[in-house]
């Protein structure tokens, strides 16, 4: 900041320095035209106020801004800092040429298949979407379990003391005691073809009392409950369960082509991955070959020194060489380790496989089929094979699944309801009963069912009694405990039957209903657009795929030209070396370009490999062509 301010400020003083020396000689000019007028009018040449000249303003001055651009050249920038100035290593030994966690002796060969086998076995991502279709299965079976019937009941026993004030109340002394055991079970379902529903209940219960006005104690009673519910519209064609069941059945093929697209993905990366590793690993071979080569034109041109053939300078140049071709094997060795570990990665199952300290050696042969086809025959099977249009396909279905439930829960919603009750009962005798209500030959008196109610002996009975009847004896089929009980039920004694319609009507109309139905219709048309874009995407990759496939073909034989006529070249140039007739930097020029295209030879095959890799997964043919099958269930 300082060096700027201090420029800025010696350019307002350059731009204030001009201006006033620009004053300066209008000043001047205007006083030497004064005296030229002056000595004109004096010999009558010119009328006095001619000689007196108008002055002139002076130009007032720009604004001072600093100037867009300096001008300067890079050789004169000024303010770059000074760092490590004059830097040279002079550590000459070269350091370890080794792997770093692989013994380059224990070598692990590997085909491409079985390199896609451990992947597709061991790769985290297949895993994950192997447990998504698992989830899938599950969502399956718990939505078909909404139509599994429903076993459930209670049981308990229960005891009651309670506080009465009044002697109609039965209890005696002023409190009322019962005892219950209940026992209820019932079974209830759905009924899937008709969106119905069922209920069997059955509720048993066992009372005793100490109320003196009941005449059975203890009393057993039982019913037996069938109810049936029939929607009329809504729901009875489709409902929720129905839709749930479709849906997950569905979901279930989306994660099938979900792993089989993630199959495929795998398969192209790990094809790609190997032949990247096999054109490093043949890099670096070429440039430890180039450093032999190097290390020969070394000796070489050392030789053709001593014979005075070549200047000693000549040796600099060729060890120069070497030390390049050196650098070359490290940065080769480098690329070979990035992608040897892009490989395990794929086809380790964790971080402490053998593999990652293994060498691994691709062994298939680089020259791979190329495969024969047309852009309508790569075109019409990526229609058929890309999952990408299977899961938009699927996506499709489940939406008109939810666009027919929708459309069904505008319906009024209106339901059939039957029920069906058998009722049965049984119980013993209370001989203690008490009737205060009754008449005939009975001398028991209201007065004395006040009193025992009241806990008063016989001996004071108020006066003034009240004759009423012991009650009537119990017909046979209610006397007996819980199997008699249950014989009155079955035996269809006591039944009841219900049958009626229920309704629920929105009042202004089912709003949400036709607004879900709407929304799904508009999802099917985004879908159908979806579908279309992708076609035409896939359309798009497999032309370039196929050209891309074409080129590398295309290339591959370039650079075998290249190679041929750049070993031709580099030994020509050895020839006329020794001829006096080249000199060593031709040579050397000749031996770099022939590493190079040695190395450009194979990365043309490795890449006519991957380009035939991705065809494969253009048109959806990399399990077909690889021999695998995505099958999860059986």
């Amino acid at each position: 900041m300082a060096i700027e301010k201090s420029k800025c400020q010696g350019d307002e003083l350059n731009r204030f320095g001009s201006n006033a020396d620009h004053d300066k000689g209008i000043m001047r000019k205007q006083l030497y035209l004064s005296i030229v007028f002056t000595l004109l009018a004096g010999v009558g040449l010119v009328s006095a106020q001619d000689a007196t000249p108008t002055p002139t303003a002076s130009p007032t001055p720009p604004p001072m801004t600093a100037p867009d651009t300096q001008n300067v050249k890079p050789e004169n920038l000024q303010g770059v800092p000074s760092i490590a100035p004059n830097y040279k290593s002079e550590d000459r030994s070269l350091p370890d040429l080794g792997r770093v966690g692989v013994d380059m002796t224990e070598q692990k060969p590997l085909t491409v298949r079985e390199a896609i086998a451990m992947a597709l076995e061991n790769n985290k991502d297949i895993e994950v979407t192997r447990q998504n279709v698992k989830i899938a299965e599950f969502d399956l079976k718990a939505a078909r379990g909404a139509y599994e019937p429903r076993f459930a009941g209670q049981t308990y026993y229960e005891k009651t003391k309670n506080p009465v004030f009044s002697f109609f109340a039965g209890g005696p002394n002023f409190s009322l005691d019962q005892s219950n055991i209940v026992g209820n079970a019932g079974i209830t379902g759905l009924i899937k073809p008709t969106g119905g529903s069922f209920s069997v209940q059955a509720n048993n219960t066992r009372n005793t009392t100490n109320n003196i006005f009941t005449s059975v104690n203890p009393t057993y009673t039982s019913n037996l409950t069938f109810g049936f519910t029939q929607p009329l519209l809504r729901g009875r064609a489709f409902d929720q369960n129905r839709r749930t069941i479709e849906v997950a059945k569905k979901n279930l093929s989306l994660t099938d082509e979900q792993f089989r697209q993630r199959t495929i993905e795998i398969i192209t990366n790990v094809q790609r991955a190997y032949w990247d590793l096999t054109f490093a690993l043949r890099n670096l071979q070429v440039q430890r070959d180039g450093i032999r080569d190097a290390k020969q034109q070394l000796e070489h041109n050392k030789r053709l020194v001593e014979e005075g053939q070549l200047a000693p300078i000549d040796i600099v140049a060729a060890e120069t060489q070497v030390a390049n071709f050196e650098q070359a094997v490290y940065d080769a060795l480098n690329n070979v380790t990035v992608a040897e570990n892009t490989l395990k990665n794929l086809v380790s199952p964790d971080r402490n496989n053998q593999i990652w300290t293994e060498s691994v050696l691709p062994t298939d042969p680089v020259d791979a089929d190329i495969p024969v086809t047309t852009l309508n025959d790569a075109l019409t099977a990526a229609m058929q094979n890309r999952p990408e249009l299977e899961v938009n396909q699927t996506q499709k279905e489940i939406n008109a699944i939810d666009q027919k439930f929708y459309k069904d829960q505008t319906k009024p919603q209106i339901d059939l309801v039957a029920n069906y009750t058998l009722a049965g009962a049984a119980g013993t005798f209370n001989p203690n009963v008490v009737n205060p209500i009754g008449s005939g030959n009975s001398t028991l008196a209201l007065n004395q069912v006040i009193g025992r109610v009241n806990g008063l002996t016989p001996d004071q009975t108020p006066i003034n009694p009240v004759i009423v009847t012991p009650p009537p004896a119990l017909p046979e089929y209610l006397v007996g405990g819980y199997s008699q009980a249950l014989g009155n039920l079955f035996g269809n004694r006591y039944p009841s039957f219900r049958v009626g319609v229920q309704f629920n009507l929105p009042l202004f109309g089912d709003k949400t209903s036709r607004a879900q139905y709407g929304r799904s219709k508009v999802e099917g048309e985004r879908l159908q657009t979806q579908r279309e874009q992708l076609e035409q995407n896939i359309q798009v990759d497999v032309r370039n795929a196929l050209q891309m496939m074409r080129t590398a073909e295309a290339r591959l034989r370039a650079a075998a030209i290249a190679r041929e006529n750049s070993e031709k070249q580099y030994e020509s140039e050895q020839r006329k070396l020794d001829a006096g007739q080249s000199d060593v930097y031709k040579v050397l020029d000749r031996q770099t370009a022939l590493t190079t295209a040695r190395s450009n030879e194979l990365r043309a095959q490795t890449e006519l490999n991957k380009a035939i890799a991705d065809l494969q997964r253009a048109t959806g043919n990399s399990l077909k062509a690889n021999n695998v099958e995505a099958r999860l269930r059986h």
